[in-house]
């Protein structure tokens, strides 16, 4: 099951460019859906969510971190404008403020991917690298976990995650963009190790946080974009914490 997504991923960050840009404008439309399927008692306001999240991605292919933050300003009048025009105004800070979450949680990431995809040169590589880090650092979570969990993490939010498999994760995250960072002379082993370790640091808080949004609202996963492994976000909730993340360390240690 995982691996024709896996090959489907590697293909699109190969071949970069608008075919990268319109998947992650895809991405990130399935992903506004799920949650605003779970949120829809609190009315998002659907088009205009959906419309910043393009218009975020095709900011980052197009232009910068800058224009991305231009968009998010627009948000406002553009949201107070539909209220305006969708009738009753009760409930409409609730409205704008899940709105607003959706744009933050989902729509930024995706641009982010975007903007590290575009980086020149090694922009590609880098993606597959924080991609490696993020999806290590949750396998060895689990397997260590599995085998040496004992101490509960977080169990008001997953009582499956533990301190053992935390560590291992760190570990397993670290190591593994460490790895990846050998076959690229442009990316020095130091380098490689901090960015690393940032990733394994942060990719447990994506995991966790989409966590206590679920339990919040009584949901298991968030779809069946991935069949009987959930949604898209259930798949890629460390992954929109680890691609921002990602973008300003690459800046930062390779740009």
């Amino acid at each position: 099951m995982a691996v024709p997504w896996i090959a489907l991923a590697i293909f699109i960050i190969a071949v970069g460019g608008i075919p990268f840009a319109l998947a992650m404008i895809g991405f990130a439309v399935i992903g506004l859906g799920e949650l605003f399927r779970m949120t829809r008692r609190f009315r998002p306001m659907v088009p205009i969510a959906c419309a910043a999240a393009v218009a975020m991605v095709v900011a980052a292919y197009y232009g910068t971190q800058f224009q991305i933050v231009l968009v998010g300003v627009a948000v406002f009048p553009l949201m107070f404008a539909f209220a305006l025009t969708r009738g009753p105004q009760r409930g409409v800070t609730h409205s704008m403020a899940i709105t607003l979450f959706g744009i933050a949680w989902i729509g930024v990431p995706f641009a982010h991917a975007v903007l590290l995809r575009q980086l020149p040169v090694h922009g590609g590589a880098l993606v597959i690298d924080v991609l490696v880090g993020t999806f290590l650092t949750d396998t060895s979570a689990y397997a260590g976990g599995r085998l040496f969990g004992r101490r509960r993490l977080a169990p008001s939010l997953s009582p499956n995650k533990t301190v053992e498999g935390l560590v291992f994760g760190l570990v397993g995250g670290t190591m593994g963009f460490w790895v990846a960072g050998l076959y690229q002379d442009w990316l020095s082993g130091i380098d490689a190790l901090v960015m690393g370790m940032c990733i394994a640091a942060v990719a447990p808080v994506g995991d966790l946080f989409e966590s206590m949004v679920k339990r919040d609202l009584q949901i298991k996963d968030t779809g069946r974009a991935f069949g009987p492994h959930g949604g898209l976000l259930d798949r890629l909730d460390a992954v929109l914490f680890t691609i921002v993340v990602g973008y300003y360390l690459a800046v930062a240690f390779v740009y």
